[in-house]
């Protein structure tokens, strides 16, 4: 089905001195160049759409510019020989809702070497349930077992366990079998954080405050997307070679940390980056996603918003008020 000539999106607009926002209806005309048209069935916000929308981080390079940096839907028009018409694609990251219009709209153009092929095991709303937040800690637990982290090796501390990457972090490492440990600012989240899997459940305050440069060694393995001093605390206290995978910043971008854990422990820090991530790992996360993630779980950590009220949904996904994941239903087309 195409849509009609007109489409709606969350347009982000900048006049030389302030930011507005609003819901607007676009000709399809403006649609930035690709060589695949893709009628979106789900979106979703995440915390770098929230920078975006709210104006608080310099996210967003070029305007007028579409926010929403994944999406889900069926191909309308192609001229690139990979995909036709009809195929169910998803996209995540490269660039798209920050320098290419991007997936909080009806309708996306992009370059088709930005597309997948949408796992068969999963709906376009599942896809967007996992969305970036999910395929990003699909590449956390990839990174730890390349570096020999096993179930057997010991704990696996998961910070921002309520958020969104924290949720399919957890979830997927205590389904193949790792003792979870996670780290959250949210009392109230504990119920759900165990019915995920996590064994043991640590306040974030435990690691938001200087540490040691070495710490008691608690950990095998570590998902972190806090940065800053949490990252530091967790570094400190990481077994003999440990390892961490840190794909965030939501607590800072800098790290007051020493080089102790890495030169007496051999502590090993790798870098998770989903947005030019290549092609053939993106694919493997999410089969392993469809192979390894419960997906009746993703109910529970999905919240749905509709596209017009994403702007007010911003400022609460900033305040660290949301849970687990929001998704924002399109079309019918689920």
């Amino acid at each position: 089905m195409t849509v009609g000539k007109n489409f709606r999106a969350i347009l982000i607009e900048y006049d030389g001195s302030r930011q507005s926002v609003g819901l607007a209806e676009l000709s399809r005309d403006r649609l930035p160049e690709g060589d695949v048209t893709v009628r979106i069935a789900c979106s979703t916000l995440n915390y770098k759409d929230a920078l975006a929308i709210t104006g608080k981080s310099p996210v967003v390079r070029d305007f007028p510019m579409i926010p929403g940096i994944d999406f889900a839907g069926a191909v309308e028009e192609s001229s690139n020989a990979d995909f036709k018409p009809g195929d169910r694609v998803v996209l995540n990251g490269w660039g798209v809702g920050e320098r290419h219009w991007g997936g909080l709209a009806e309708v996306a153009r992009v370059k088709g070497d930005w597309l997948i092929p949408l796992e068969r095991t999963f709906s376009a709303t599942q896809a967007m349930s996992i969305g970036t937040a999910g395929y990003t800690a699909a590449l956390c637990v990839m990174a730890l077992e390349r570096q020999g982290v096993s179930p057997g090796s010991g704990e696996v501390v998961v910070t921002g366990a309520a958020g969104g990457v924290g949720s399919v972090a957890t979830a997927l490492l205590a389904k193949l079998g790792y003792e979870v440990v996670a780290v959250t600012g949210r009392p109230e989240e504990v119920d759900y954080l165990m019915k995920l899997g996590a064994k043991r459940i640590l306040p974030r305050s435990q690691f938001s405050e200087p540490g040691k440069p070495l710490a008691k060694e608690q950990w095998a393995g570590a998902v972190d997307v806090a940065g800053g001093q949490v990252l530091a605390n967790v570094c400190a206290s990481m077994k003999y070679r440990g390892v961490v995978a840190a794909c965030g910043l939501a607590g800072g971008l800098s790290f007051p940390a020493t080089v102790a854990p890495f030169i007496l422990r051999g502590v090993t820090l790798v870098g998770i980056d989903s947005v030019m991530c290549p092609r053939e790992e993106r694919r493997e996360a999410w089969r392993r996603l469809a192979r390894d993630l419960d997906p009746s779980l993703l109910e529970s950590m999905t919240e749905r918003v509709p596209l017009e009220a994403c702007i007010t949904v911003a400022d609460r996904l900033m305040a660290g008020a949301v849970r687990g994941r929001v998704i924002v239903p399109i079309s019918n087309e689920h």
